[in-house]
């Protein structure tokens, strides 16, 4: 016999009714989609009430990418999706490794378009996948230093909190030494107490009671941004609110490429076409070659002194 579930769904705050929506079929469409706004106009200040432990995770896995670690989101249904969406826009955002940043979801690459619900009952599953996808034995671009010997980062996502292929790959994770972060909407639950930091907006009852796509997966996806975007500012992504990492693969980049060196120098269009191809599409060097007045060797030296953060370089 099954052990009795200490945490029944039916008692989680995110399953539970939402007063304010109990005749929502009765509504006219303009009112439906106005109750649906203003429940939607609360999920930035449940996430809000989580920014010191986003920024503790931030500045934790930032640390880690330095030792040679990634990142890996893992969740079932939405969660999972948002996590593998999340993550496959850091490689063209960021022009990052793309195995830097990794999503997993319960039932794999199928179940991004098509429903795997039961894959989430099961954690060794989870902990299988996390395995297979090569977890704890990093060998990250950024490695730079001696460090943790699984410097690796596991962020388990779930709406509800309990979601057994989640909390199977964060015991796995556990087991090899790495961070675990827990990003769930039910505050003490076993995924926020099985991992090292929570992430817990609490957003309460959806306005389809149960439908965690809505609020809950809005609050998942602010953080994941928090996340991601924190993570790459902190490793050297930026310089200010500029991409310097974009690589200028087409039309469109080329541009962005010469308008941040423009923005960063003070030069004409003509100067910064001319820097780029001169620094081999780097944009980067191209800046420090300009406002350093250094040949292109020497300005690739200097980044890889400052572990590739621009600003570092420019004021060594």
């Amino acid at each position: 016999m099954p052990a009795p579930d200490r945490h029944p769904l039916g008692s989680l705050p995110t399953e539970a009714r939402n007063p304010a929506t109990t005749h929502l079929d009765e509504l006219p469409t303009l009112a439906l989609l106005e109750i649906i706004n203003d429940e939607d106009a609360t999920v930035a200040a449940a996430v809000r009430t989580q920014i010191p432990q986003i920024a503790q995770a931030i500045d934790a896995i930032a640390s880690r990418f330095q030792q040679g670690g990634r990142l890996f989101y893992i969740g079932a249904g939405t969660s999972g999706r948002l996590g593998v969406l999340d993550a496959s826009e850091i490689p063209p955002t960021f022009s990052a490794d793309p195995t830097l940043f990794q999503g997993l979801i319960a039932g794999g690459d199928r179940a991004l378009r098509l429903s795997s619900e039961h894959s989430e009952d099961s954690p060794e599953e989870g902990a299988r996948d996390l395995a297979a996808a090569g977890f704890g034995k990093p060998s990250g671009p950024l490695a730079l230093n001696p460090g943790p010997s699984t410097p690796d980062t596991l962020v388990g996502i779930a709406a509800s909190g309990r979601t057994p292929y989640v909390l199977g790959a964060l015991a796995h994770a556990r087991s090899l030494g790495a961070l675990t972060i827990g990003l769930t909407c039910v505050p003490n639950s076993p995924i926020s107490q099985a991992a090292d930091i929570a992430i817990t907006p609490a957003t309460g009852p959806e306005v389809l009671t149960g439908s965690t796509r809505l609020k809950a997966g809005t609050a998942t996806k602010l953080v994941l941004n928090m996340l991601s975007t924190g993570i790459m500012v902190r490793t050297g992504a930026t310089y200010g609110n500029l991409m310097v990492n974009v690589r200028p693969t087409n039309a469109k980049l080329i541009h962005r490429a010469h308008r941040i060196i423009m923005t960063v120098t003070g030069c004409t269009h003509q100067e910064a076409a001319t820097l780029l191809e001169a620094s081999g599409n780097n944009v980067k060097t191209a800046i420090l070659m300009a406002k350093l007045n250094l040949p292109r060797e020497s300005a690739e030296a200097k980044l890889k002194a400052a572990q590739g953060i621009l600003a570092t370089a420019l004021t060594a």
